[in-house]
Parts: C-alpha cells; structure tokens; sequence
C-alpha cells in the first residue's frame, strides 16, 4: 500500500508525498501500463512506465510531479488513453484527464470539532445541484445558518462522485474518490464542512456502493474482474465482492469510506440501496466498511446509516453478533404508511400499507411494519425481526429524494394533502423517538417538484428514459398521466432545472417554516420528548383515523400526543388507560399544529372530561399540577 506524508494509506490512485507522487492502479490483466503526464485536451508530453507486482498491481514513485497535474493511463501500448479509475478529481469530466490532488494543503479551521453521534440529530437530504439556483458548494454553504436555527443538526448530501453530464442526482457516479466537478473542487468540499463544523453542524455523504454508471466506468479496461458471476443488480452487474479476485475490489470501497471521513472531515455516510451489495463471505464487505470509516475518524464519532429495501436489521446489529455495526437505518415503512394516510393513494408499493391509526402508532413504537410477515406483492416475507432495537436508529422520514420523485408529476406531500394533515404528520415525524430526516425545502413547503433526472450520452439516454418510464408506470396514476399529459423528460435539463428551489419562498411560506422550527425546538429542549430511547413510549387507536401517543417518565413529566387525520372526534366513552393524566395532575396544552401562526384554524379549549379530538390536527399535552 501507498503511503503519503501526512500517514494516510490508500492503494489506489495517485498518492501525494514531499517530493512527488505515488501512482498505483490495480490491472491484473494488463502486462504494461504506463503513466502519461497530459494537458486539458488529455494529449500526454511525458509517459513513465509503471512497475507490475504478483498481485496485480502497477505502482511507480515519481519525483517532481507537483498537486494539480493532469495525468491518464496507457494500457500495454494501445493507443487510447484512460482516466484513473480512483481519480481524485476529473475536472474535465468523465472521460478527461485526471488531476494529482494534495488534501494535506486545505487548512482546517475545525480543531474542536467533536463529531456527532446518532442521538439527537435532525437530519437534512439536499441536492447539491438544485439546492440553490448556483448548484455549488459555495452557494449552499451560505444556506447552512438558515438550517441551523430551524433546528437542523446535520446535512445529508447527496452523491457526489463524479459521473456523465451536467446534471443528475449522483446515483450514476463511476469515479468513487473524486468529488463531482460540477459543483467546485475538492477545497470547495472541504470548506463547505468546514463552514458547517463552525456553526456546529455536520455533515454526511450518500454513497453508492452497489454498481457504477453506464458512462464513463473504465474498470473494464483494467480488470475483467469488477462484475460479479454469481449476482445481478436492478442498473446491470453486481459488483464483485465476493467472488474470485475480490480482494482488491472490497478494499477499493473499504478505503473508499475511509477516504471521505478522513480528507473532507465528514460526518458519517449513508449507504444507498444496500440490499444490492452481495457477500456471501464473512466478514461482510459492509461491517468492514463501516469499521474502516469509524478508524478514519479516531476519537470522533460518526453516524453510518443504510437504505436496505429488503429491512435487513442487522445492519445495526454488532459485528460481535454478525451484524454490520452501522447506527442507523431508513425505514421506508414509516413513509409509505404516511403517504397513504394522507393521500389515500395506494397503488404499487403503497397499496402494502392500509395508512391506518394502527401502523402509525406501530411505526412510532417498533420502527419496521414488515417484520418478517408474508408481503403479498413481493410474494415473499419482507423484513426482519426488529422489536427489541432502539428506535433513534429508525431513521423517518415524510419526504426523500425517491419518494417525491416517485409519481408523475413529482410532487410533495403538502401538495398531495390538506394542510392540518401535513402538520399533524409534521409534528408525529419532528416529535417522534427516531431519528428525523427533512428533504431540501420541505420545511417551507417547496412549490418545487423533485424529478428524476439524468444528462446520459446518446444511446444510454434512449435506454434510461424507457427504464424511467416503465417503472413510473406501475403506479397506475402516473400512467394514466402519461396518457394525457406529457410527463417531463428524465432525460433532459428541463426536469433539473424545474426542480431547483426557489429560495424567495421561505419568507413567503414564513408559517411552515415557523411550524418546522418550533417544532425542532420542542424536540431539543422538552426535557421528555428529548430524550428518545430513554423514557416508554406507548400508543393506541382512538378512531377510524385517530390515535396517540404518551410517553411515560418515572418523575411524572408524561407527554400526550393526540393525532386526528380525519374529522373532529367526539371522543366518548374515553375507556383508555393511556389518556388518564399522572396523579394529581390534569392535562394541558403544549402546542397544536392548529395555532394561527402555523397557518392553522386555531385550536378550542380543552375539555378533559368531554372529549373532542380536532380534526387534521396534532396537539401536545402535558401534566400541570390540579
């Protein structure tokens, strides 16, 4: 392994040290590769042969190439030249050149930066290219004061490996250790988390470890060894992790992980779709690397959650008990239970869930609705057991990036419901014991739809709108759509441009923005619905589409949460043990999602002995003294 000045060890790519560069690229078919030394227009001036060792390896030390070279790769003699597979930066795209970069040269301003564990967090999914009208780093650093005083701890960003195009949301990246051009450098990066560590903020990265893009994916050319035999994904090949020559592929992306917490001081990753990433070895690629990520970041701690549509818990499991030792895990059901509830669309993979009282208060105590149970869609058992886990790992959500794109005309929830459900379901996501997640403009109730798009070369763009476009159509609204209304094009810069945020918007919609915001500060500061794992949390159903919530302390501080999605409930008998108050006391209110400035109608007086549950409302009780 190569390893450079400042003690960071990678085997891949090119390797800064004092007085030049070590190269390395991993070719076990290759018989010569020679290193180029090119200019922007990749036609090379110098060519330096590499050195092959047994493992499959070409590596070469070479003096006097300066941090910002441009290099590529010649193949035994062949005339054609190839970016660098674990490039640090293509700043001319996926089929350019790539650039020698020196991470030691960034000057962090974040000593005391502490890391953040998983509880107590608020998350924030964006978009780097459509979070602000520039689509940079710079841009959406100026955004991150907004975010702190509404309560948001951490921002989540989307991919940002490198791929084809001027636009795409980053799922399609085949250049793992270089940070998308699109949206500045790799300084641009680090002083973004920079900015954040100063305001007290962290900041996380979706990774994709599951395949490469169609576009600009040269492994081929290197090693005939990077798909697997024995797996396939949704996109085409599974990446080989287990399989013949595997090796050196489990620790291209087990120092990949590595790699983004220790040169960007990142703050934990997320892992996309993970129920794609096959080993069938032991230890798992995934606990490996999520322990590689942990030793990069030392004493400092970081959160590493997953996307896994499969529910597989042990992903948060202890390696010790063969789990992969991540914190936390999205939980796809908690959505989709919502989305139901407040749509009542449930067609495709909603019509899994009823949106009934019942999954809601299930969702809130257990996490995961499929546990292990029959799934007559799938016509297989979803889930896994999961009673016993600690509900801050379930990580809840209203709104992500798949789920707003994920109907024709990609709208958000506010806009697919009444506003009193979009509250009421506001303050059971910012209330809840689990981990929040907000999506970019969520929290000012974006007019901005969500498409999926992607900027694909001729030929892949044909195939990838045709896969957009049969998937969409299982949602039989969205092909009813299509039939009458021409959806935007996947393929194409309109969809990128008509998802950006429009930023005028959080003084325009000033009341959600206040509703995110006092919520968030209720969740920090309540000294009982702060404290997630630690206190019993209970529920029941009080109607056809009513329930609530109490979360009960040994001190008496008892918090009661009472939903009502439908009409006002007249609430009697009241034969539930769960609403009586804690001894000598009495119920008050706390807040309401009804309040005028949150843009509601107001809420009525309580009455504790005749019940009357507001309709499309949230309220907040708690014990005063009789």
């Amino acid at each position: 392994m190569n390893q450079n000045m400042a003690g960071r060890t990678y085997s891949f790519g090119a390797n800064v040290r004092e007085t030049g560069v070590d190269f390395a690229v991993w070719a076990p078919q290759r018989n010569q590769i020679e290193l180029a030394l090119v200019n922007e227009q990749g036609e090379p001036s110098r060519f330096f042969s590499l050195s092959r060792r047994e493992d499959g390896f070409f590596v070469a030390s070479i003096d006097n190439v300066q941090p910002g070279a441009l290099y590529m790769y010649r193949l035994d003699g062949a005339g054609q030249l190839y970016p660098d597979p674990a490039s640090r930066f293509q700043p001319f795209g996926v089929h350019g050149p790539s650039q020698v970069v020196d991470a030691t040269t960034y000057a962090w301003q974040d000593p005391g930066w502490e890391g953040m564990p998983l509880e107590g967090q608020v998350l924030y999914e964006l978009h780097l290219g459509t979070f602000t009208a520039e689509g940079t780093w710079a841009a959406a650093k100026e955004k991150l004061p907004y975010l702190k005083n509404i309560g948001v701890t951490a921002v989540e960003i989307m991919p940002v490996a490198d791929f084809q195009g001027d636009f795409g949301w980053g799922y399609d990246g085949v250049y793992w250790y270089a940070p998308c051009r699109l949206y500045g450098s790799p300084d641009d990066f680090r002083d973004f988390v920079d900015a954040a560590h100063s305001i007290g903020m962290g900041v996380m990265l979706d990774v994709v470890y599951n395949h490469f893009g169609p576009t600009g994916n040269y492994w081929g050319a290197y090693s005939p060894y990077f798909p697997s035999v024995k797996h396939a994904t949704d996109w085409g090949d599974a990446i080989n992790y287990d399989g013949d020559h595997c090796e050196p592929i489990r620790r291209f992306v087990i120092e990949n992980a590595a790699y983004w917490i220790r040169e960007f001081h990142l703050d934990g990753l997320r892992l996309d779709a993970t129920q794609t990433i096959f080993d069938d070895s032991s230890p798992h690629v995934l606990a490996e690397t999520t322990t590689a990520a942990r030793e990069a970041a030392g004493e400092r701690p970081i959160i590493v959650v997953a996307e896994n549509d499969a529910q597989e818990i042990c992903h948060v499991h202890p390696p010790e008990a063969n789990g992969y030792g991540m914190d936390g895990i999205w939980n796809d059901d908690f959505h989709h239970a919502c989305r139901v509830a407040a749509t009542g669309h449930c067609e495709f993979y909603y019509a899994d869930f009823n949106g009934t009282p019942q999954e809601l208060v299930s969702a809130m105590r257990w996490g995961y609705l499929y546990q292990g149970q029959w799934n007559r869609r799938n016509q297989e058992k979803r889930g896994s057991a999961a009673l016993g886990t600690p509900r801050k790992r379930f990580v809840h959500f209203l709104q992500n990036h798949d789920q707003v794109s994920n109907s024709a005309s990609a709208m958000r929830t506010h806009a697919l419901t009444s506003p009193g459900r979009f509250r009421a379901l506001t303050a059971l996501l910012l209330l809840g014991p689990q981990t929040p997640m907000l999506f970019m403009g969520q929290e000012f109730a974006a007019s901005s739809p969500f498409y999926f798009f992607a900027d694909h070369e001729v030929g892949i763009d044909q195939q990838a709108r045709e896969g957009r476009m049969e998937f969409m159509r299982c949602f039989p609204r969205a092909a009813g759509y299509f039939n009458s209304h021409l959806p935007n094009d996947p393929i194409g810069r309109g969809a990128f441009e008509r998802s950006k945020l429009n930023w005028d918007e959080v003084d325009r919609n000033s009341q959600v923005v206040a509703l995110h915001r006092d919520l968030l500060h209720l969740r920090k500061n309540d000294a009982t619905i702060s404290q997630q794992d630690d206190l019993t949390l209970e529920g029941a159903v009080i109607g056809d589409e009513a329930f609530l919530l109490r979360w009960i302390t040994p001190s008496g501080e008892d918090r009661l949460l009472l939903v009502n999605l439908g009409r006002d409930l007249p609430w009697n008998p009241v034969a539930e043990p769960l609403v009586a108050a804690p001894h000598g006391a009495t119920w008050s209110l706390l807040w309401s999602s009804e309040e005028p400035r949150y843009g509601g109608s107001g809420t009525a007086l309580l009455d504790t002995q005749n019940w009357l549950i507001p309709g499309h409302t949230a309220v907040l009780l708690r014990p005063i003294d009789r």
